[in-house]
């Protein structure tokens, strides 16, 4: 199976502890196409419908529907979490994770 870096996948989470954000639900692919490529895992941060406005999640548009990308909640999976694979992000919301990103990990 394909995955590419910002594309939208299905993944079975569970089980979880705590507040750690539970059940089968999308996530955003952020790990760059060559991990993708030749590990067997793969890191995602998981998409909520809900959230209130904290600086490390992006508001974005998937399946006509808005939701918020997590980035405080990311993880790294067994590829044979992923249960289906969906759209990409667009070009903005793009940009807008690896902003995020860049300012959670590297500034």
């Amino acid at each position: 199976m394909e995955l590419n870096q910002y594309q939208v996948v299905l993944v079975q989470i569970d089980p979880t502890i705590g507040s750690e954000i539970q059940k089968t639900r999308p996530c955003v692919i952020i790990s760059p196409n060559e991990m993708n490529l030749h590990l067997r895992t793969i890191t995602i941060a998981p998409l909520t419908k809900t959230s209130k406005k904290y600086p490390t999640r992006i508001k974005i548009q998937h399946n006509d529907q808005i939701g918020w990308v997590v980035l405080d909640q990311i993880q790294t999976i067994d590829k044979l979490r992923i249960v289906q694979k969906f759209g990409v992000l667009s070009g903005k919301e793009i940009k807008s994770c690896k902003q995020v990103i860049r300012e959670i990990f590297v500034d």
